[in-house]
């Protein structure tokens, strides 16, 4: 009846339509423990709830339990390994994971069981069948109005796929696990990172009036320095240069969302005459120079690492001109904007209501730690490599993610 696009060597028959009710054993959910919350203890059997149904896995990081009595009361609803986890109402409607786990649980209304027979359907078949594009349009159709609301049984058991032989759905399965388990390494990996590079941010410099920090590299002893940042380089702001002059190619116009984006391609442009005219008039950043916000997203700061010229929208994004400086660095003053003294300040002297802004004067009075530049510069070198450790894993995460998504549109029929 049908045949992916998409398919491993050696398979060349139609695939046949079925329903779920067809080649599954139990289609149903759990109910709320009697005595609601109260019930839950601190260890005993896993209760598992929708919010523990999430990113095609059974996340058990904030599972609650219950006892044996309870779990006896809602004997119909226990879990096997194998089982499919559909999440049946509110917003996480649709969502669903596998149970792989030898651990005794139980679900509560929220979440539906999917029992399959065994011999006629692959558990993690049916899961990739339900969070593919049909599957999720089945999910849409089955909701009146509009908005995803909830699941009964009896519509679960109408949805209908194409399935393969046994042995071709489980191919597409362990294909599938292994992104997946591609997916969350690189996933820990990432949170791993940003976690560490918290921790440093907090060790690496000085905190509560202190002169040296926590954790340090070794060979160097000095006590840091507090200065103003006005005194050690020369903060500029730039010309508000209006949306006519704006063009669709040409010296990239920075904006504070390019800076929190890390883009200094540019979204906005002007053209070479008018760069020329404003940088003469202004001045313009260069290369290790220190992007920051003075609007949006307030703070968030950006190293420039190429000879590219640029124009910074005025007022929304100031710099500091660390490039021609012989006592800050500019990596080092890019990771200081990271740090919580640094964040307190701007937060402070941030002037404005909804829309504020961190404007120059307080800029440039801002009091920032500061060791020799020697230790600067490993300090710079230091969070760089750990920014670039972080964008890799989210690079591959997302990579990885679209691989699946792309997969999934044509793997399946």
């Amino acid at each position: 009846m049908g045949k992916p696009k998409i398919r491993f060597e050696g398979y060349s028959e139609d695939w046949e339509q079925r329903k779920l009710g067809d080649i599954t054993t139990k289609i149903g959910s759990g109910k709320t423990p009697k005595g609601g919350a109260a019930a839950y203890k601190d260890d005993g059997i896993a209760l598992i709830r929708s919010q523990n149904v999430n990113g095609d896995r059974v996340d058990l990081s904030d599972v609650v339990f219950i006892d044996e009595q309870t779990d006896e009361d809602m004997k119909n609803s226990r879990v096997l390994k194998g089982d499919v986890l559909l999440n049946i109402t509110g917003a996480s409607i649709g969502r669903s994971a596998v149970f792989t786990r030898e651990l005794r649980a139980n679900v509560n209304q929220h979440v539906c069981i999917i029992r399959t027979k065994g011999s006629d359907a692959s558990p993690e078949f049916i899961q990739l069948n339900i969070i593919s594009s049909n599957g999720q349009n089945q999910i849409d159709s089955f909701q009146a109005g509009g908005g995803r609301e909830g699941l009964n049984f009896h519509q679960i058991g109408k949805m209908e796929f194409l399935y393969p032989g046994i042995e071709e759905q489980q191919k597409i399965g362990q294909y599938f696990a292994n992104l997946d388990h591609l997916i969350t390494l690189h996933q820990r990996k990432y949170d791993e990172t940003k976690t560490l590079k918290k921790y440093m941010l907090q060790k690496m410099f000085p905190q509560n009036g202190e002169k040296v920090p926590e954790i340090r590299f070794d060979g160097f002893t000095e006590d840091w320095e507090q200065r103003k940042l006005g005194e050690v380089c020369e903060i500029k702001d730039s010309a508000r240069i209006p949306n006519s002059e704006w063009s669709e190619s040409g010296i990239p116009y920075i904006r504070a969302s390019d800076v929190t984006n890390e883009n200094t391609d540019g979204v906005l442009f002007i053209s070479q005459e008018r760069y020329e005219f404003y940088k003469n008039r202004t001045g313009a950043p260069t290369k290790n120079d220190v992007l920051f916000n003075g609007g949006g997203e307030i703070g968030k700061s950006l190293l420039i690492t190429d000879e590219k010229p640029i124009y910074v929208q005025g007022g929304a994004v100031l710099y500091a001109r660390t490039s021609k400086s012989r006592e800050l660095v500019g990596q080092y003053l890019k990771t200081y904007f990271e740090t919580t003294n640094a964040k307190s300040y701007i937060d402070a002297a941030s002037a404005g209501g909804t829309m504020r802004h961190f404007t120059l004067k307080p800029s440039q009075k801002m009091r920032i730690l500061m060791p020799s530049v020697e230790e600067q510069e490993k300090i710079g070198g230091y969070f760089v490599n750990l920014d670039r450790l972080i964008t890799l894993h989210q690079r591959k995460c997302n990579e990885l993610k679209e691989i699946k998504k792309y997969m999934l549109q044509n793997m399946f029929v």
